[in-house]
């Protein structure tokens, strides 16, 4: 027996559809292993696959096969302890084996389905039915991006862009309005010959006449050219303006005493997993990213996530920041901004009713979205309680979640950026 292995990796993509299907058949076993990785993944290893276990059972394919059919007759054989109707009283002491892991020689299983998933479709599954709230259109002011739609058909462009159809079609119009009545003279010519050939063979000069016009109309008809200069016809291509949606996420991370080490851990888990669904996501879109203690700072990625900076807490400092920042770079009538603040709660006492003050006042008419993720299995304090009172304010823009360990980082941020559906 011969076998053929197959060993290209992809040829010609025979393998792609038969794997989308199967991840299509699997979707719900496949997004609870990602939310499982999700939770149990460090900061640098969140763009990787995965691998993937499905039980052996929902694995099987069903299988249709006839039955035994007909009436079947079966003796059982009786005992002597028990009649029929009696109930089987429950053994003592809970009954059942002991579990005590001895091998055996008989019985058989399968083992569970493992497979690997890429990064793009660990990606996938893991943004799935996720985006950016109250996302509009903005007009965009000297935009330099254009897409190229179709605008009909043209007599002049590019032969790159040639118009087979419309080129044909065109050229056998001609070519019947040209020749039309020497062809219509020819099938008359050609008609009066044949009579003539068979009435008056003898009258060869009125067949070499007709022969000669013959002659002649076939000559005219084969001028005419089968293709030409007119008939050309060419696709036409414009660009127009590609009106996209600039946004803009504001990332405001606590970073002051108070933030053990675990702490900032989620945080930048959280984070980390913000800015991988806005890059993958979304084409034009800004990062500003803050660190705050008792004053805020603009800073750059590496910073953000691996800088050791720390000290007290006054988070209006990280508020007054954005504001400014706003101001300055990002019109609301042309970009959508966002913002996602973390912190563990803790605040300095008289600065948690001025955090509130600026959000209802400076902030949250201007946001499509805010949300605030506090970090702590502790009682919530005064900062929580101030924004749910900017909450009840912008119900649609303003959402909250509390974080207790990492396993709830990706269930909160499903919960955060969840489609909603259009009202």
């Amino acid at each position: 027996m011969s076998h053929v292995i197959d060993r290209r990796l992809n040829g010609k993509n025979k393998s792609t559809v038969n794997r989308q299907r199967f991840l299509r058949r699997y979707r719900e076993h496949i997004k609870k292993a990602v939310g499982e990785a999700v939770g149990r993944r460090s900061i640098t290893d969140m763009e990787h696959g995965e691998q993937i276990s499905i039980p052996g059972r929902d694995t099987d394919e069903p299988v249709l096969h006839h039955g035994r059919g007909g009436r079947q007759t079966s003796v059982h054989p009786g005992n002597r302890e028990f009649t029929t109707g009696e109930k089987i009283a429950r053994p003592q002491g809970g009954g059942g084996g002991q579990g005590a892991g001895k091998a055996s020689n008989s019985g058989e299983g399968i083992d569970e389905f493992v497979f690997q998933i890429t990064q793009e479709e660990f990606l996938d599954f893991m943004f799935e039915d996720l985006e950016l709230p109250n996302l509009i259109k903005r007009h965009l002011t000297g935009t330099d991006t254009f897409k190229s739609v179709r605008a009909g058909i043209s007599n002049e462009g590019n032969p790159s862009r040639i118009n087979i159809v419309r080129t044909l079609r065109s050229a056998h119009a001609r070519r019947i309005a040209l020749s039309g009545s020497s062809r219509k003279k020819l099938r008359t010519a050609e008609t009066e010959l044949e009579c003539l050939k068979r009435e008056q063979p003898d009258n060869l000069s009125d067949i070499r006449a007709l022969e000669d016009d013959i002659i002649k109309l076939r000559a005219r008809i084969k001028r005419v050219p089968f293709l030409d200069t007119f008939d050309l016809k060419y696709n036409l291509l414009v660009k127009q303006p590609n009106p996209s949606s600039k946004a803009v996420m504001f990332c405001l991370m606590d970073v002051s005493g108070s933030m053990t080490q675990s702490t900032k851990d989620i945080a930048k888990r959280f984070f980390i997993l913000l800015y991988l669904f806005l890059k993958r996501n979304y084409d034009k879109i800004d990062v500003v990213f803050i660190r705050h203690h008792t004053s805020a700072r603009e800073v750059d990625e590496d910073e953000f996530f691996y800088s050791r900076e720390t000290g007290g807490t006054i988070v209006s400092s990280a508020l007054k920041l954005m504001q400014e920042i706003m101001a300055e770079r990002y019109p609301v009538n042309e970009w959508n901004i966002y913002a996602a603040q973390a912190s563990d709660g803790d605040n300095w006492n008289d600065d948690s009713p001025l955090c509130r003050d600026i959000l209802i006042n400076q902030i949250m008419p201007f946001v499509q979205y805010f949300t605030y993720v506090e970090i702590t299995p502790r009682e919530h304090q005064a900062l929580w309680f101030e924004y749910e009172r900017v909450a009840e304010a912008f119900a649609d823009s303003f959402a909250q979640q509390q974080l207790v360990s990492s396993g709830d980082i990706y269930p909160v941020f499903r919960d955060l950026f969840q489609r909603r559906l259009a009202t």
